[in-house]
């Protein structure tokens, strides 16, 4: 079965990298759209619970350590590399797990897209906020969707493959 699954491509589920580009080409789309048509903090109201709206995160996940001093900019780049190799590595030595396949090629498009604002630019690019009355969730981006896509996947994948060892 291995050879047979060597003769038909990538090793493992590297297959599954596809999606990680796709990832990244929506996110990096996306992202250079907002920048070229929007102010900082420009508003743009689409539906009465969701803005499109330009800002800037130095920080990582809800902004944690935003204004750390700018340390955090190569710390959080470091761990996004970190967490691609391990990834890689992950994929490459996963063999009929579809399910956690699809979910880490999402979770690394999305390190990878936000990797690359943030050695970049220097900060990672947000756009989509939600709120409800005055309360704003977080913004975030593709990548930060395509990453919590990806860790939903694998508590499901999780879930239903401990129902499966049950039955």
């Amino acid at each position: 079965m291995p050879e047979a699954a060597a003769r038909r491509g990538l090793p493992g589920q590297l297959n599954w990298l596809w999606l990680t580009v796709l990832v990244i080409a929506l996110d990096q789309l996306t992202k250079h759209w907002i920048v070229a048509r929007f102010e900082l903090y420009e508003r743009l109201e689409i539906l009465p619970v969701f803005n499109l709206t330009l800002a800037y995160n130095t920080g990582a996940a809800f902004s944690f350590l935003a204004g750390a001093g700018g340390w955090q900019r190569w710390f959080f780049a470091g761990v996004a590399l970190i967490a691609a190799v391990l990834i890689l590595s992950w994929l490459r030595k996963l063999r009929t797990e579809r399910m956690q396949g699809a979910a880490l090629a999402l979770i690394l498009g999305g390190a990878l897209g936000n990797l690359y604002d943030r050695v970049v630019l220097g900060h990672v690019v947000d756009f989509l906020d939600f709120y409800w009355g005055d309360y704003h969730f977080p913004a975030f981006n593709i990548a930060d969707s395509a990453i919590t896509l990806g860790a939903v996947l694998i508590i499901l994948d999780m879930l239903l493959g401990g129902r499966r060892a049950h039955d």
